[in-house]
């Protein structure tokens, strides 16, 4: 089946996109993002970074990633040791299906939960629930990246909504 990539790095929330592809082709979304949380929950968070180490990430300070992911990572939270949490094939949401990964300052990345939902069980023993996972590639940025991987280019149509 042939693989192709979609990059997602540079869509905001509110776009919307759809693509048609033959059924021997699979999308997959690319890239690494950021999902950071309004800066009025931070006392609700706070518990977290005492507790778990883990420090969730808002909007008054978004962490800047040196690494481009396929597939996609979504980053919510960094660790003390400047590890990184997040969602592995879509927008982080705790009720989702997507598996939990920490990612080490090593650019390894293991498996921290199944879904948010374990995650959230689960948080006082994450760091001793990490398992291994190879499925992650790391690089440098997008354009190494599609050195060696067929990118989507999705060209991109403004809508004028005063022009009905």
């Amino acid at each position: 089946m042939r693989k192709a990539y979609l990059d997602i790095t540079e869509l905001t929330e509110k776009e919307a996109i759809s693509i048609f592809v033959g059924d021997d082709t699979e999308i997959i979304l690319a890239g690494t993002t950021i999902y950071s949380m309004d800066v009025n929950l931070k006392k609700d968070y706070q518990k977290y970074a005492d507790n778990y180490d883990i420090q969730f990430i808002f909007d008054d300070c978004i962490t800047n990633v040196e690494f481009y992911t396929i597939p996609q990572v979504d980053i919510m939270a960094i660790d003390s040791i400047g590890g990184y949490i997040g969602t592995i094939g879509q927008q982080c949401d705790i009720e989702s299906d997507a598996p939990i990964c920490y990612i080490s300052s090593e650019l390894e990345c293991f498996i921290v939960a199944e879904n948010g939902i374990d995650f959230l069980k689960n948080m006082e023993s994450w760091k001793e629930n990490l398992k291994f996972y190879d499925k992650v590639r790391f690089y440098l940025s997008k354009t190494e990246a599609e050195k060696e991987l067929e990118f989507i280019d999705l060209p991109i149509i403004k809508i004028d909504k005063n022009n009905k």
